[in-house]
């Protein structure tokens, strides 16, 4: 019986050759080049790129490529290499580091569809690492350079419509690749980056970092997609869409288009640019001479129809709808079209500070938005981020209750990253691409760099999601650098606002700790805008025996160093030590991610919660370092590589809700956090209970919490007679509706860091019910739990899998987990999966936690106990440390 896999990494599948994958995306003909690709190393090829872009030319003993995808993606679709993400596969004896300095060519015979006859064709690259030239059909039709520029080339007197042409490109990697570290217990995470950081527009940390081992091509490869669009004569470049909103009654707003139209012929062309959203139309007639270009503007003052009244508003993630508009472009000549685009955008205004404080502080429609977020180093260490990815890590951020994803040094640059933030509410802090100043040095080829910032710029900047464009991580740019930055401020981006470190300046600082720490330890802060602040984050049991090999499951090696837990920022082996003593002796791996869920929930809950105890007074933001990971990893996640959430999003979850009570850790206050714009009235009831359930003491409070504010209701003053208690806070609304559930277990101040009583609860068995509901194309589980006893029952975990299977069903959406229920309290979680990962099998929760049993429950949807997870399962081991 199979219990465990590897982590789903979503590799594309190639299909056959000459496929042309038909899209409806930016340009009015747009056919992705999806399948047929092949890939070889240059110095095995002795034939020229006009050679190889030839039918004539035979490639039978090349690889099948992966595009989008990098040439160790290749590589290991075509079994040269084990995935470089499990156990120690990427360990220099497996996969060599002579592939970031080696060049490869690729090649794909694609057709031309039969309707661009006639028109201007077009082969588009979205993006290569790091440089390309590019021949089609025997000839060369320009080159590439920088791992964000792209890449668009005229190919129309070279192919024709209705026949096969074919595409060949040289591919070299970034010139300074750097000498990466060895990640090992001994020797721990090493130094961060190093000399890659020269080449600028890159990926920079796949050289390696302390939450990412070095990947042995650095991403070299056609990372994303390339696809042929046909025009006519003119075609419509890079549209600019802004808007302003009337404050304070958001009655009307004023939306500002942009677009250049560009003759491509040698002859004049006279045309007409139509525009529509919503039921707005507008149109300008324009003559263009031979082989130029114009920019168009269309404001309110000629053109009225752009006052919109009542506009539907784009609002962060639980502060109103993510509404969105798709305007149309069309240029049309002699009433044929030419071009279009359909760009997606929201109206909405933001601002970024307070006329009493010079913090950052990011106002959005006229209501202050509390910055909660997570850092993504890298969306995939290997660039395998497909879309369905890529949707599920961003939902699971909405469902952190996150308002704010930081896009660190500008590495996770993906048009359906920017899509989805868009969709689900998560603003972005969008960065460009140079490091810590200590990390590497700056760039050579200024040039170079301003163009691949410029190319990020104007194919995002409509995206409303995208609140700061910053320019270095962690320091200032040099001089010469922010200077062109900021003149390309001026000319491309004139509402967003230009931060150009990500650690000085309005309030904002960086520098961790990055080490898991005791909840009381982060109500002390200086800064008003936090960008990094850390801690350990050990994924689930499952989750753990997929990422590496059995032999390593019982001792803390080099497969965990690998995979980051070793001495380093995260300080893994203190890691370990806190956890005997805080918790109790560590059994075995069971033992440990037991305990460990302990630690993610009371670090990354206090992570917000401190920082909630002074809203805008004066904290404006907090970003965990980090929430998503790129490769399997025990740190800085809210979700495993296999997306598989621990106790650290629910945890998340919990301390960022729009209205939230909790218990200030430091002061032993109760709070509620308001972070919406109207004031919260409503009742909080304070129970306190110990060890073996007893009430200790319960009492209520009347409540009225200001808007965007911290509210203190009053002092919690707790006699128990164990000592290990819990607190439990509600907050209910007026109609008696329950909008917060927060629980506790502390101990008491003689010992405040001595958990080990916790140990010492009696095994709760809860009952359980569950129903089935399935709806477009998702199955939905509807789940009471309810703990029948006198006792706590603390953390009560529960995760999908196939009834026959056996097998986790993942990524699954839940409303909560990792569940403390009170004595004689119910829970209702919905659990939300897609229907087809169940592939026909019949759903099974099974369910685990600290001292937590279930009566089984068998039906549609079945729950049990996850035997698995059991201590008690796994031989006494001890989990050692092994240097």
């Amino acid at each position: 019986m199979k219990i465990f896999s590897r982590p789903v990494f979503y590799i594309p599948v190639m299909i056959s050759l000459f496929v042309v994958k038909f899209t409806h995306a930016q340009n009015s003909a747009q056919n992705e080049i999806a399948s047929g690709w092949q890939m070889k190393e240059a110095a095995k090829v002795t034939a020229s790129g006009a050679l190889i872009s030839t039918t004539s030319f035979t490639s039978k003993d090349w690889y099948e490529a992966v595009v989008p995808g990098t040439v160790l993606t290749t590589l290991v679709h075509n079994k040269v290499y084990p995935d470089p993400l499990y156990g120690e596969n990427n360990r220099p004896d497996k996969i060599p580091e002579t592939l970031c300095r080696t060049d490869y060519w690729y090649r794909a015979a694609f057709a031309v569809p039969k309707n661009y006859n006639g028109k201007k064709i077009w082969l588009n690259f979205d993006g290569i690492n790091y440089e390309a030239d590019v021949w089609v059909n025997g000839k060369q039709v320009g080159k590439m350079k920088g791992a964000f520029a792209r890449g668009i080339f005229d190919i129309t007197g070279i192919v024709s419509a209705g026949s096969k042409a074919v595409v060949a490109v040289h591919v070299s990697p970034q010139p300074n690749p750097g000498i990466s570290h060895e990640h090992t217990i001994k020797d721990g995470m090493g130094p961060n980056g190093g000399q890659s950081a020269i080449d600028g527009p890159t990926f920079l940390c796949s050289i390696g970092w302390d939450w990412i081992p070095a990947i042995r091509d650095r991403n070299t490869g056609i990372w994303q997609k390339v696809f042929l669009a046909s025009t006519g004569a003119v075609r419509i470049k890079d549209p600019l869409v802004t808007s302003d909103v009337s404050l304070p009654n958001r009655k009307s707003a004023d939306v500002s288009i942009r677009a250049t139209v560009e003759n491509t012929t040698d002859k004049p062309v006279q045309g007409i640019l139509k525009g529509s959203f919503g039921n707005v139309v507008f149109e300008q007639a324009v003559t263009l001479t031979a082989n130029s270009s114009q920019e168009l503007i269309f404001d309110p003052r000629k053109f009225a129809q752009l006052h919109v009244s009542n506009p539907n508003l784009w609002w962060p993630n639980g502060y109103g709808p993510q509404n969105l508009y798709n305007l149309k472009l069309s240029f049309e000549v002699n009433g044929q079209l030419s071009d279009s685009k359909n760009i997606s955008f929201g109206i909405r205004k933001i601002t970024y500070g307070l006329e009493d404080a010079e913090n950052l502080t990011v106002t959005v429609n006229g209501v202050k938005v509390f910055c909660k977020g997570g850092n993504w180093g890298m969306d995939e260490a290997m660039k395998r981020v497909s879309r369905a990815r890529l949707e599920a890590q961003v939902r699971m951020h909405q469902i952190a209750n996150y308002t704010m994803i930081r896009n660190w040094v500008g590495q996770s640059t993906n048009e359906d990253l920017y899509d989805l933030c868009d969709k689900y509410g998560i603003m972005l802090w969008d960065e460009f691409f140079q490091p810590n100043p200590g990390d590497g040095p700056n760039p050579t080829d200024i040039g170079l760099y301003i163009a691949n910032v410029r190319e990020k710029i104007v194919r995002f900047r409509n995206h409303p999601s995208i609140a700061i464009w910053c320019a270095r991580n962690e320091g200032y740019p040099p001089a010469n650098i922010d200077s062109a930055l900021r003149k390309l401020m001026r000319e491309l981006e004139p509402v967003r606002l230009y931060q150009p470190s990500s650690t000085e300046g309005r309030g904002v600082n960086s520098g961790g700790p990055y080490r898991w720490r005791k909840p009381v330890e982060y109500y002390t802060f200086n800064e008003a805008f936090k960008t990094e602040i850390g801690s350990m984050s050990v994924p689930t049991l499952q989750s753990i025996h997929g990422m590496m090999p059995k032999e390593d499951w019982e001792v803390i090696n080099n497969d965990w160093a690998e995979h980051d837990f070793a001495n380093g920022a995260q300080k893994g082996l203190n890691y370990r030590t806190m956890i005997d003593e805080r918790y109790g002796k560590v059994i075995n791996l069971a033992d440990f991610v037991r305990k460990a869920q302990l630690a993610n929930y009371e670090a990354f809950r206090a992570m917000y919660e401190g920082r909630n105890a002074k809203l805008f007074n004066p904290a404006t933001g907090v970003i965990t370092w980090m929430s998503n990971p790129a490769q399997p990893s025990f740190v800085w996640q809210l979700y495993h590589h296999d997306l598989e959430p621990n106790a650290s999003l629910f945890a998340v979850r919990k301390g960022c809700e729009p209205v939230h009570i909790q218990l200030n850790e430091k002061e032993n206050t109760v709070q509620v956090i308001n972070n919406l714009p109207n004031t919260f009235n409503g009742k909080a009831q304070i129970t306190v209970y110990n060890l073996d359930g007893t009430v200790v003491l319960q009492r209520s409070a009347a409540v009225s919490a200001a808007a965007s504010s911290a509210t203190t209701i009053g002092n919690l003053s707790v006699t128990a007679n164990s000592s290990v208690y819990f607190v439990q806070l509600i907050l209910n609304d007026v109609t008696g509706k329950q909008v917060s559930n927060n629980f506790y277990w502390q101990a008491l101040p003689s010992n405040a860091d001595k958990l080990s009583d916790l140990d010492k609860l009696a095994v709760v068995k809860l009952l359980a019910t569950v129903s089935r509901e399935d709806k477009g194309g998702k199955c939905l589980l509807h789940v009471t739990l309810r703990n029948p006893t006198t006792k706590p029952a603390l953390m009560a975990h529960l995760q999908l899998y196939g009834k026959k299977s056996k097998e986790r069903v993942l990524p699954v959406y839940y409303t909560d987990n990792y569940i403390s229920l009170a004595p004689n309290e119910s829970r209702a979680i919905t659990i939300e999966a897609d229907a087809s990962q169940l592939k026909g099998d019949q759903p099974l929760i099974l369910i685990d936690g600290w001292n937590v049993d279930v009566v089984p429950v068998s039906g549609a949807a079945s729950i049990e106990l996850n035997k698995v997870s059991q201590v008690s399962t796994w031989p006494q081991t001890g989990l050692p440390v092994k240097k």
